[in-house]
């Protein structure tokens, strides 16, 4: 009788050492995806702001002031209201807060638009820092 040895198969050793090798493939690649997950909220509120500003300023050219707050951009019953003039719900920032609006704004503006950023929170640096409309 001859006895084959069959070869198929991997050893526990070979998958410890391809488990190790992906853990340090993750280990490097990850903190890059993450930080492209942070900078791509802080472009979204950006963007939001903007489309919330452009409806801001529809509403003041059909009623001849702001807004007292953002939920009268849905609905109002003010005179010459010619709206909505966003058509969906306010969004909230991408860190799930709702966005500040301020009339009359700071150091003479019409209005202040912005998100506290990551932390919630007036002020902070970083991914905390406040994304204010341009």
């Amino acid at each position: 009788m001859n006895l084959k040895k069959s070869s198929a198969g991997f050893t526990l050793i070979e998958l410890l050492i391809v488990i190790v090798i992906l853990g340090l493939l993750a280990s490097i690649v990850a903190p890059g995806m993450f930080s492209k997950v942070d900078s791509s909220k802080v472009r979204t509120a950006e963007s939001q702001i903007k489309i919330l500003k452009t409806s801001l300023d529809t509403y003041r050219l059909d009623l001849g002031n702001y807004p007292a707050n953002l939920e009268e951009l849905r609905s109002s019953e003010k005179k010459g209201w010619d709206g909505p003039y966003f058509s969906e719900a306010i969004p909230l920032d991408p860190w799930g807060n709702a966005y500040v609006y301020r009339m009359p704004g700071s150091n003479g503006a019409a209005y202040d638009l912005m998100s506290y950023g990551s932390d919630g929170k007036e002020g902070g640096e970083d991914l905390a820092q406040d994304i204010k409309g341009q």
